[in-house]
């Protein structure tokens, strides 16, 4: 069996020490977070599903130098994973969205948003006010 090789590794800091049980890991194609000492839960995010990244640092977070990364995924067991309280939230959110690409260019995989027509209304065309021959 072989090993994964990890690009970053952290812990769910409190007051900014790696006192937790959680952790979270990230390889070339996949993202982990691991819970439990006695019982472990082991859960794991496709890079190429991930969807948005999001940054939250509040106050406290900021005093000791940490924050939560937020990942929403396509996944359907995991649509929403927070990597909370990690050291150098900016970096890892970056890192993360870096590989997420990457991840998505290897596979191929670009979805395009549909946000509306780039026209005026004079593009759009109504079928109701066109006679039958037009629309042959």
């Amino acid at each position: 069996m072989e090993s994964i090789e990890y690009l970053w590794k952290d812990r769910k800091r409190h007051f900014g020490l790696p006192l937790s049980f959680t952790r979270y890991r990230l390889s070339g194609d996949r993202l982990f977070c691991e819970t439990g000492f006695f019982n472990i839960k082991s859960d794991e995010v496709l890079l190429y599903r991930v969807r948005d990244l999001q940054l939250n640092m509040s106050l406290g977070q900021r005093i000791f130098g940490v924050g939560t990364v937020c990942v929403v995924s396509s996944d359907k067991s995991i649509p929403h994973l927070d990597l909370k309280n990690v050291k150098n939230p900016r970096e890892v959110k970056e890192l993360i969205h870096r590989h997420v690409e990457a991840a998505k260019d290897k596979r191929r995989m670009r979805t395009t948003e549909l946000v509306g027509a780039e026209g005026g209304e004079d593009d759009y065309h109504d079928t109701a006010d066109l006679d039958d021959e037009e629309l042959d």
